[in-house]
């Protein structure tokens, strides 16, 4: 797969949300992410006037679904994301649906492995499941709390060639890292970079970051498709 660079739209103010977008896509980005919080604050509406805005990016919808998977999913897919995100600790018949939902309407699965009990067991499972994609994710209030508790957290990369080499579907690696971290995932064997906070987005206020968040966007697109195909970890590193 090619090394994508995915934006996430973690705003709850859709025209913002747009704006993001537009600057994103003529920096560079590939993938446009509907964040939960703008799911949230919106609805599937969102996804709808992105789709409508821009009718040829391919949208992720982060739903992090853990039940009525079937029905979610066939709500994005009708509002027009490309991509749908469960989550493996949800019952296996959650993923197995939103599989489903996928194959019915052409949407494509991404297995959100966050506080599964073995992330490189939950990987397999959710790809031995149907999934498309996996999410390798260590969350946002855990990372957050434990650094307020003087404590801290694992980093996605902490398993990432790991889990890279226990699956045959592509992997994103998301929670915590830094932009240049984030940059360097490719090398992982992960192709798909996500950026969201703190370059473009302010994850505390969920807004927009202030700053000229569309150049340094530009040089990340550009040093992330400069690794072109990117394939195992195994093979990267031999």
């Amino acid at each position: 797969m090619k090394a994508t660079v995915q934006l996430s739209l973690d705003l709850t103010d859709v025209k913002e949300a747009l704006a993001t977008a537009e600057m994103a896509l003529r920096a560079g980005v590939d993938w446009l992410e509907a964040g939960t919080p703008l799911i949230l604050a919106a609805g599937a509406p969102a996804v709808a006037e992105l789709r409508a805005r821009f009718p040829e990016t391919p949208i992720v919808a982060d739903l992090k679904i853990m039940d009525g998977a079937y029905l979610e999913a066939e709500i994005m897919a009708k509002a027009g994301a490309n991509m749908v995100v469960v989550m493996g600790q949800a019952h296996r018949e959650s993923v197995e649906l939103a599989v489903k939902a996928g194959h019915d309407f052409g949407l494509k699965v991404m297995g959100d492995n966050m506080a599964m009990p073995d992330a490189v067991s939950g990987a397999k499972q959710l790809e031995e499941l149907g999934c498309d994609y996996i999410v390798h994710h260590i969350g946002y209030d855990y990372r957050t709390l434990r650094r307020q508790r003087g404590l801290t957290a694992p980093s996605p990369l902490d398993q990432l060639r790991a889990i890279v080499n226990a699956v045959g579907i592509p992997v994103q690696a998301v929670g915590g890292l830094t932009t240049e971290q984030a940059i360097e995932t490719p090398r992982y064997g992960a192709p798909m970079v996500v950026i969201g906070a703190p370059l473009a987005i302010d994850a505390h206020a969920f807004r927009a970051a202030s700053g000229n968040v569309e150049d340094s966007l530009r040089l990340i697109c550009e040093r992330v498709h400069a690794y072109g195909e990117v394939g195992a970890a195994r093979e990267l590193h031999a």
